[in-house]
């Protein structure tokens, strides 16, 4: 992770168009790329007769072994403006709400139950900086958060630095991230979007007057950087077509002629700034996924003189932070599950000069880290789970916070003040709602500062436990469950199985307010740790990509076996979801084991694997390759098509399927599943429902808003609680 503005930490980790009329008829096309007849005799149409059919249009997508045929592409309309795509899509969304009409009742009682379990005027946690505390609330009923301050102490008047509520009205989707404060406390720089697409545009505010600058800058990353004069900026300026992070820039205030002071010319890489805890350095990080390289400047520098801390080498992956008269490396270097390392900054470009912190151990892999002046704080996985190590600068002694459950996770939580005695963590478990906890390594007390509030919810009713699954390679994969105490572990509950299983991120054991309206419903929750990201270290990762991916599709198929075996839930009843590069796992387990599955549910689900790959003007392709491979490569090529959901569909029964996709995705193009429905359409022989929801206003994370955001899930707990008969 970069070293970013420890403001930023607070406020990303304490938190989180009108449909015109629709056409469709039983068996028939629905739209063609060429003149689509939509009607407005009506301005509210009558129910859809049937479910729409896409229009099959031939069309050859190229590879290294020949073309393949694509009879969807044309739904693939860059500009978002065809009449003919948008009549598509809107036809999907009138057949979901034709469908769901009958369980409309359930999905608003269950969204008000949601909502209800929402503390009104929650906030977070208050963060000291440069004699501010920092911290954000919830008005009763908001949206969006206002962000705020109180000057030296916590008594006194608050100041609102950004009302995200009030700046939302009027707009369809809003977002306000990446806020970061000048170090004299003056100005505050954040990031806007509008649409959802993650191309952001920078506002600075005049906290002093309350003002507005003129300093807009668009189609930017959400991180950025003050240097010490308080009035240059650094920020990563996007590609406007495929959204690669491709330059850094110095914005100064009252200027337009912004300095170039880096550009990526590999596009395998994703680039980022941030400033060193301690203040003294400004840092870019250029990270592929395979190797990584960071750049530092001194931050009093006008000139701001980037040079690297190493230069990028093949296969080294390293992250940097800054303390006395060195960088405190995290790498990979001779390391696989990476170690903890001092450099001199004067030869920090000689690893000969670098001594070990933390050695490299087989049975633990480092995830995370922070320096402060008197200890190092190391987020480790080990046992499938996450812990917190630290280490004393002095004598060098290691202890390890421990934690009440079987199952858990223990995050990190970036602080600004690098000379705090504290360790700041969160702790959750599936049953345990989060705890933001002071830890003090002197005398090992621990002062909790924020708990979050469910409301209603009583962690007492609940119960959590570390299940190991039996891949049928033999390896054992961590399942995280949950149920509530009164449901009958007798083989007869539903199960709700979900799992990510990519590009190295684990899926944690935390508390999920969402799914308490699963458990009290006599569900059994579960998270597959699968292959594909790194719970069990690096060696996991490697495991579950490229040519070892069917393993992360085989290993949640494997762990539904194992709960049906061990009686957690009844085998008709298991259920299964995934998002994003979870929504491929969806998509393959249901085209490899249909039959294990009453349901799936996939979220911005990425399908169309190899033509997208294929692409390199779809964003974020490039950076993928070392993810998934590079199907211009023959081999990398099969591989892929072998999985590749949307390749995969046959003429068999799937389960019953509900798909969310947004127009403005950025990250899964909304063409990749509206294209896999369509030709599960065309091949499934079942008379299972398979709806797709499309948010006409909004991108890859769905809705942004507090409560808009459950309208999803009530719709998914709808369509499930109708599909199992469990009603209300």
């Amino acid at each position: 992770m970069y070293a970013c503005p420890a403001v930023l930490f607070l406020f990303l980790l304490c938190g989180a168009g009108t449909p015109g009329p629709a056409q469709a008829r039983e068996g028939g096309d629905i739209a063609t790329q060429e003149e689509p007849k939509v009607s407005e005799a009506s301005a509210v149409p009558p129910p859809p007769a049937g479910p729409p059919r896409a229009a099959r249009h031939s069309h050859a997508v190229a590879g290294p072994l020949g073309p393949r045929e694509d009879e969807y592409y044309w739904l693939r309309d860059d500009t978002r403006k065809s009449p003919a795509v948008l009549a598509y899509l809107e036809a999907e969304n009138a057949w979901l709400d034709a469908q769901m009409q009958e369980h409309r009742a359930l999905q608003k009682r269950l969204l008000d139950e949601l909502a209800a379990r929402l503390r009104p005027d929650d906030s977070s946690p208050p963060v000291l900086d440069h004699g501010y505390w920092y911290y954000r609330r919830f008005a009763p009923g908001a949206e969006h958060p206002v962000f705020v301050r109180r000057k030296g102490s916590l008594d006194a008047p608050e100041e609102v630095l950004l009302d995200a509520d009030a700046l939302a009205r009027g707009h369809d989707f809003y977002q306000a991230t990446g806020f970061t404060v000048s170090p004299d406390g003056r100005l505050l720089a954040y990031a806007e979007d509008l649409v959802g697409r993650r191309q952001y545009t920078l506002r600075v505010k005049d906290l002093a007057s309350g003002r507005m600058l003129e300093e807009d800058v668009a189609n930017v990353e959400s991180d950025f950087a003050w240097a010490a004069d308080n009035r240059t900026l650094l920020y990563v300026e996007k590609d406007p077509v495929t959204l690669l992070s491709v330059r850094v820039r110095a914005h100064t205030l009252g200027t337009r002629a912004d300095r170039l002071v880096y550009e990526e010319k590999d596009h395998s890489y994703y680039i980022g700034v941030g400033r060193s805890r301690s203040e003294k350095y400004l840092f870019i990080g250029c990270m592929s996924t395979d190797q990584s390289e960071w750049l530092y400047a001194d931050a009093a520098d006008p000139a701001l003189a980037f040079r690297p801390v190493l230069p990028r080498e093949a296969g080294h992956e390293y992250e940097v932070e800054h303390l006395g008269p060195d960088f405190i490396v995290r790498t990979n270097w001779k390391a696989k599950n990476f170690r903890i390392m001092r450099a001199p900054i004067a030869t920090s470009a000689d690893k000969s000069t670098w001594k070990d912190v933390l050695a490299h151990r087989e049975d633990a892999f480092v995830d995370h880290f922070e320096v402060g002046s008197r200890q190092l704080a190391v987020n480790e996985r080990s046992g499938g789970l996450l812990r917190i190590r630290l280490v004393d600068w002095q004598g060098g002694r290691q202890q390890v916070i421990d934690a009440p459950e079987s199952s858990y996770s223990m995050h990190l939580v970036g602080t600004p003040d690098i000379d705090s005695p504290w360790i700041r963590y969160d702790y959750s478990s599936l049953v345990a709602p989060h705890r933001t906890v002071d830890f003090d390594p002197a005398d090992g007390s621990r002062t909790v500062r924020k708990e979050q509030v469910i409301v209603g919810y009583e962690a007492s009713r609940y119960e959590t436990r570390l299940g190991w699954a039996r891949a049928r390679d033999g390896a054992r994969i961590p399942v995280s469950v949950a149920w509530r105490k009164d449901t009958k572990l007798d083989g007869t509950a539903p199960v709700y199985q979900y799992a990510y299983g990519s590009y190295g991120y684990s899926s944690d054991p935390e508390m999920r307010s969402n799914w308490v309206s699963l458990l009290d419903r006599g569900f059994v929750v579960a998270i597959a740790h699968v292959r594909g990201g790194q719970e069990m270290g690096r060696d996991w990762y490697e495991n579950g990509r490229l040519a070892h991916k069917m393993n992360t599709f085989t290993d949640f198929i494997d762990v539904t076996d194992w709960l049906v075996a061990n009686r957690y839930g009844a085998r008709d009843k298991v259920v299964a979801m995934g998002g994003s590069a979870g929504g491929l796992l969806m998509g393959a387990i249901a085209n490899l084991a249909p039959e294990r599955y009453r349901a799936i549910i996939a979220y911005v689900p990425f399908v169309d694997v190899v033509t997208t790959m294929l692409d390199d003007s779809i964003p974020l392709t490039t950076n993928e390759y070392d993810q998934w491979g590079n199907p211009n490569r023959a081999k990398d090529y099969e591989t892929m098509l072998a999985y590749s959901p949307y390749d995969n569909v046959a003429r068999k029964d799937y389960p019953a399927m509900l798909v969310f996709t947004g127009l403005w995705d950025s990250q899964v193009q909304y063409f990749e599943p509206a294209k896999w429905v369509a030709r599960l359409r065309e091949r499934r022989t079942d008379h299972e429902p398979l709806l797709l929801h499309v948010d006409m206003s909004a991108g890859h994370g769905g809705k942004a808003g507090r409560y808009e955001h459950l309208k999803d899930t009530s719709l998914e707990y709808a369509f499930l609680f109708g599909k199992l008969g469990l009603g209300d």
